[in-house]
């Protein structure tokens, strides 16, 4: 943040603007008088880059609803103000979700003001660069693993698979899932980063372009759970394969939002499909964030994350709609 004279303060921001066909993003700067609606002002420290955030940022989705907007679906930092009761100057939280860089301005800013009842306080354990790391990915991640567990999936089940494994919830969720002490089958198109993978904790790591997926109804039985972060046809395949009473927690769409399949898996196999949607109510978010600082904290935040300079958004965004992306890419407002 610089000062001009006789001015606001002058605020770095990655902004959308009503231009092309969804919209189009730019490094720029804003004031504190163009700051969205809320009651507590926030010093961002770090902010996280997600598919969701680069898809607004370069046009390619209909996912902002206003503008200008700031892009960055979630952010952590330092309350600066606050006019609500619950909030001081100093408190260190994060937040996600609620519409943030939708209809409201979200990470990427220096400063921005948010609701009250939007901001989760950082739990014990996790540092400000922690709660980024992890972000909307770590929550998701999170929330699905609980919600296997809620429906049945134990260590000793068998195996679970995690496709789409170099992404930022499956490497998280790899991680989780190995201290855990589950046998982790990583799938992924990207057989190079093998090593990576087993780093977080994969016991096996399968190379999706020498799967043979099959066609048929029900197929031999591999897994007692999965985590899908893709969708398409590796969906299908998944609950053809899922053993008896398996559970399927499907989080991502990047192989495609429609899937063909099959009743049998779940009325001759008992198969259950979970959806995870991260906008569920405040106290359920800080239940599953209490569950990352503790039991389902990553080991491996280092290796899955690193910290990229505000500046380099725009190439951090072109590599993550690349494919070029391993692990995740963290926003630090104090590089330069």
């Amino acid at each position: 943040m610089t000062t001009q004279s006789g001015s606001d303060p002058v605020i770095r921001a990655y902004r959308v603007h009503d231009n092309g066909r969804f919209g189009e993003g730019r490094l720029e700067t804003m004031t504190r008088a163009e700051f969205d609606h809320g009651n507590v002002v926030v010093r961002v420290a770090y902010a996280s880059v997600n598919y969701k955030d680069a898809l607004t940022a370069r046009g390619r989705a209909k996912i902002a609803r206003k503008f200008p907007l700031v892009a960055g679906i979630d952010l952590s930092g330092t309350v600066e103000e606050s006019t609500d009761a619950r909030f001081k100057p100093g408190d260190e939280v994060l937040t996600h979700s609620f519409g943030l860089a939708v209809d409201h301005d979200g990470g990427y800013a220096e400063f921005g003001r948010f609701p009250a009842d939007w901001l989760i306080p950082l739990p014990q354990g996790l540092s400000l660069f922690d709660a980024a790391a992890l972000g909307v990915a770590g929550h998701t991640a999170g929330l699905a693993i609980d919600l296997l567990q809620l429906n049945g999936l134990k260590r000793d089940s068998g195996k679970v698979l995690v496709n789409g494994a170099t992404g930022g919830v499956a490497s998280i969720a790899i991680d989780i899932l190995s201290r855990l002490g589950y046998h982790v089958a990583a799938l992924t198109g990207k057989s190079e980063e093998a090593g990576y993978l087993t780093a977080l904790g994969a016991t096996e790591v399968l190379d999706r372009n020498a799967m043979e997926f099959g066609t048929r109804p029900l197929e031999t039985m591999l897994w007692a759970g999965a985590l899908d972060s893709v969708g398409g046809e590796q969906l299908a395949w998944i609950a053809r394969t899922m053993q008896k009473d398996g559970v399927i927690a499907s989080f991502g769409n990047a192989g495609g939002v429609e899937f063909k399949g099959s009743v049998l898996p779940f009325i001759l196999r008992g198969v259950r499909l979970l959806g995870v949607n991260v906008d569920n109510p405040l106290e359920r978010k800080k239940a599953i964030w209490q569950r990352l600082a503790t039991d389902l904290r990553p080991r491996h935040l280092d290796r899955i994350a690193r910290r990229i300079a505000f500046e380099t958004l725009p190439q951090a965004f072109d590599d993550l709609l690349a494919a070029r992306v391993c692990g995740r890419m963290v926003v630090d407002f104090s590089l330069r």
